[in-house]
């Protein structure tokens, strides 16, 4: 955990990021990443359990990849509020509810470790893979509690550790081949793997107030386009595609380490056609209490 100024810090580091970097990169793949990871957004969407006339906050909502179908689940009476730190993807989200008229999904840019939600405002509470950027997690799980309802819910998925998910350790690895390790981090720092320890998210949700914690690993495939299209993302997003921008890599370096994460790919998975890369990761649910 940090302290006040370093939970600032840290989510101002994070905003860049999102809004600078990742965001952008995301939206030019916005379709590609979104089918990646549709069986995730299914398992949620069951999980979850959305009903009609209930309200749902989606955090780190992105372009809409569950929050779309969410607003479907809750129909007319029901409501979503997907709130992302990115505009970007929240820009991409407006145009999406602007062209099919929907009416009960509110993009909000907000960050969500201390926005000021009304409080027990929300039914359910979800998100796929956007809780592990908080700069203080047990802060920001503790001010998204306070906007559930007594008794409402919480569904989650966020990444178990990259030794349970090849379509990041493999360009990983190679990466670090070609530019060096990472720098040394603190435990559970802002980052796809910061949830990846069971205990310690645990911990967390504890620590902010939920009750009936359920923590349980589950398998899924990535879905890619090709072993081409799965390179080209590893080497913009992920733990590779961070890595890169953390050692300033060059275009040659960059290059070098997609194709060769292309042929990894082929080989393991097949060179043509899509490719389904197993992954696991950790499905989070939890009440406030009544």
């Amino acid at each position: 955990m940090t302290d006040a100024n370093g939970a600032e810090t840290a989510n101002a580091a994070m905003r860049r990021y999102w809004n600078e970097v990742a965001g952008p990169r995301w939206v030019e793949r916005a379709e590609i990443q979104e089918a990646r990871n549709i069986e995730v957004a299914q398992i949620l969407l069951r999980e979850g359990k959305p009903a009609a006339g209930e309200r749902v906050l989606d955090v780190g909502c992105g372009p809409g990849a569950t929050a779309l179908p969410l607003a479907a689940a809750v129909g007319p009476s029901g409501h979503v509020t997907g709130v992302d730190i990115a505009e970007p993807m929240l820009g991409l989200l407006r145009q999406r509810v602007a062209e099919r008229g929907i009416a009960n999904l509110t993009p909000l840019l907000a960050d969500a470790q201390t926005h000021a939600f009304a409080p027990a405002s929300f039914d359910l509470l979800t998100s796929r893979f956007g809780v592990m950027f908080f700069a203080d997690h047990l802060a920001a799980f503790r001010n998204l509690g306070s906007a559930l309802r007594p008794g409402g819910r919480l569904c989650m998925a966020v990444w178990a550790g990259i030794a349970d998910n090849v379509h990041w350790q493999i360009p990983f690895e190679i990466a670090v081949k070609h530019v060096g390790p990472p720098k040394p981090q603190p435990p559970h720092a802002p980052g796809p793997m910061a949830l990846g320890d069971p205990d310690y998210v645990r911990g967390v949700l504890s620590g902010a107030g939920f009750a009936d914690i359920a923590i349980e690993p589950t398998r899924f495939h990535v879905i890619g386009k090709s072993a081409a299209s799965e390179a080209e993302h590893a080497g913009a997003l992920g733990p590779s595609g961070r890595l890169l921008d953390e050692k300033g890599a060059d275009e040659a370096t960059r290059r070098a380490v997609v194709k060769e994460t292309e042929a990894a790919f082929a080989a393991q998975f097949g060179a043509k056609g899509e490719i389904r890369l197993p992954g696991t990761f950790l499905l989070l649910r939890a009440r406030r209490p009544a």
